[in-house]
């Protein structure tokens, strides 16, 4: 089951890395003023979302602190409804959520990876 699913858990910890390049020395207000940075942000965020759709209920299981749920949801709303996110709502994403993400999926990656150690 492990092979199956740790592609999509190292797509989650490459996007969160490109999230944390990014946005390293920035704040919200580059944020907003960088058309390029907040697409970027906005893309990784979706390849997150979509990459977590592939992590069985039974994994997610294991890491009942994150809301999946919202994870799943949140690129939808950024694929469809995109103009009814503020630029607030994702940077606090990126700062309040993605650092308990990756802590979640790095745990998941080292459980269920038997080939050696994450990234």
């Amino acid at each position: 089951m492990a092979r199956e699913f740790l592609h999509a858990i190292d797509d989650i910890l490459d996007a969160i890395a490109g999230i944390e390049d990014a946005t390293r020395g920035k704040n919200l207000a580059d944020y907003r003023q960088q058309w390029l940075l907040r697409h970027a942000i906005q893309r990784a965020i979706e390849i997150i979302s979509e990459a977590s759709r592939a992590i069985p209920d039974e994994v997610k299981a294991t890491q009942p602190t994150i809301p999946w749920r919202s994870v799943r949801a949140i690129g939808n709303v950024l694929r469809h409804e995109y103009q009814g996110l503020s630029d607030q709502i994702i940077w606090n994403v990126v700062v309040d959520e993605l650092p308990k993400l990756k802590k979640a999926i790095t745990h998941i990656r080292n459980k269920f990876d038997t080939t050696g150690p994450s990234k």
